[in-house]
């Protein structure tokens, strides 16, 4: 996997929604010790904690499923979404969006497993300063 300035390197990370974001961010660094190393507006973040992250998000803005009330999802990078998309796919798992580039320099597709939890697979595909799209980077890695 190439690195990406715009994604934390941890592989599997967490992502959890709250109604206020940086009051989550600021109690979870304060309270539990996480470093916030990155911050989207105010609908998201990436907080560190050793070698792994979270990432938060706006309550809402990750329920991608209309059977899932989720408050959490799963994010994991991998080095080749469009094979594991393919493998995922022939295997029966539920895709809710097909992969697709963003401009923070990952490409992505979102699925639902068998017990309604919602994955989203990454694959850095360049090395994105988190200014160009409108991220500020806090901590760097």
């Amino acid at each position: 996997m190439i690195e990406n300035r715009s994604v934390p390197s941890a592989t599997v990370i967490p992502v959890l929604s709250y109604e206020d974001v940086r009051q989550a961010s600021d109690w979870l660094c304060d309270v539990f010790g996480f470093r916030e190393r990155l911050r989207i507006g105010s609908h998201r973040a990436q907080l560190l904690f050793g070698e792994s992250a979270v990432i938060l998000t706006e309550r809402g803005a990750g329920q991608v499923s209309a059977t899932s009330n989720a408050t959490h999802s799963v994010h994991v990078r991998v080095a080749d979404v469009h094979a594991h998309h393919e493998h995922a796919k022939q295997r029966g798992a539920r895709i809710l969006h097909a992969p697709e580039d963003h401009p923070f320099g990952e490409r992505q597709y979102t699925a639902e497993d068998l017990g309604g939890h919602i994955w989203t697979f990454s694959q850095s595909i360049a090395d994105v300063a988190p200014e160009t799209w409108g991220g500020t980077l806090i901590t760097p890695q």
